[in-house]
């Protein structure tokens, strides 16, 4: 199963130099609006430590990482949700990717054009998100009036539905996106799925050079830290990017990145940063298959049980599940290895109700 995170925001704020970046696909990123118009897609490794220890351990001959699908989706401006911009055929590519990354420009350059003449991050979110809503509505609006018609005829089910989309309409109309609209009924996940705003949706600040390793303060007056205030109000997470800086890596021979962070001050690149906020906003485990020939990282949803893990790596497995038997990250580590880990009697045998674990190292034994 791929999960896809489009990128997202105004024209000329930084998107396709982070996407070029992220997945060396050599987007095109060029001085004036609309530079794209096709998305651009790149399937990216997600950086994880515990996969290259378990392949150490085991002696395994190569590393599979687990992966997620960026799309850079071109620039978004005002009357987008009323088709300026080509800004129909854009919404559909948001419509299309499972969650969110909004970058938002926070850096001064007057070499670098800005839609709206003057760099202002708060601006220039709520004119995405301004968008965003109002194409929500249309959509709400249009579902609102088919479920009038049934709830004339006394379909209950229809009257209920109609309550929520009532209340979804109010809540839209109030600004406000449909990710945080609060409803007990059974329909709310069907009625929002086609929904723009009820993405998952991180901020992606993208600083100047400078500002590469800065943290963001809720208090401060930067550009970034009126980002982070916002950001936060909206319970939103928050990734600080220096596009240029990336770009700069990207073109590094790979023993030379970690130098270079080095001197910045920085840990990890703002891409893998960027890339396990985006894991993690779409709410996802990693679990591993590890032997000689390769240790592998798989992905799976939060609260999936064993059997649709096992699906994860071929149907079969999932239609003719029989167990999982799991050992801990933590456990095989400890150990060393699986013949010590079963010595000390710390891999576990589990069924179909089993819940997968993030950092479970599995073994799923089927008959079809």
């Amino acid at each position: 199963m791929g999960f896809s995170c489009g990128i997202i925001g105004l024209p000329n704020v930084g998107k396709s130099t982070i996407f070029n970046a992220l997945t060396s696909a050599k987007a095109a990123s060029e001085n004036f609006p609309f530079c794209t118009i096709e998305p651009n897609t790149g399937a990216v490794p997600v950086p994880d430590p515990r996969l290259d220890k378990l392949a150490e351990l085991a002696g395994s001959a190569k590393t599979i990482p687990t992966q997620i699908t960026f799309v850079d989706i071109a620039g978004l401006i005002r009357g987008a949700s009323k088709g300026e911009g080509l800004g129909n055929q854009f919404l559909g590519h948001i419509r299309a990717v499972d969650a969110v990354a909004h970058v938002v420009r926070c850096f001064e350059n007057d070499n670098v054009i800005h839609v709206d003449g003057n760099v202002d991050p708060i601006r220039d979110v709520e004119t995405i998100d301004t968008e965003l809503i109002l194409s929500d509505l249309e959509s709400v609006q249009k579902q609102f009036q088919k479920y009038q018609k049934l709830a004339r005829s006394q379909d209950k089910e229809a009257k209920e539905i109609l309550s929520v989309l009532e209340g979804l309409e109010a809540h839209l109309s109030d600004g406000k996106p449909a990710r945080h609209f609060e409803s007990e009924s059974e329909h709310i996940e069907e009625l929002t799925s086609q929904l723009l705003t009820a993405k998952p949706t991180l901020f992606v600040a993208n600083v100047s050079e400078d500002d590469a390793a800065t943290t963001p303060d809720i208090n401060g007056s930067r550009l970034v830290d009126r980002l982070a205030k916002y950001a936060a109000d909206c319970n939103a997470p928050i990734t600080v990017i220096s596009g240029q800086v990336e770009a700069e890596i990207s073109e590094l021979p790979r023993e030379e990145r970690k130098d270079y962070l080095d001197e910045l001050g920085l840990e990890l690149s703002g891409l893998d940063r960027l890339i396990l906020a985006g894991y993690k906003l779409l709410n996802l485990l990693t679990f591993f298959t590890v032997g000689p020939k390769e240790a592998h990282a798989w992905t799976a949803e939060n609260g999936t049980k064993a059997p649709g893990c096992a699906g994860k790596i071929h149907t079969d497995f999932e239609k003719g599940f029989i167990r999982a038997e799991v050992i801990a990250y933590d456990d095989y580590v400890a150990a060393g290895s699986e013949v010590k880990v079963k010595e000390a009697g710390k891999l576990r045998v589990e069924g179909k109700e089993y819940t997968m674990q993030d950092g479970d190292i599995v073994h799923f034994r089927f008959n079809v």
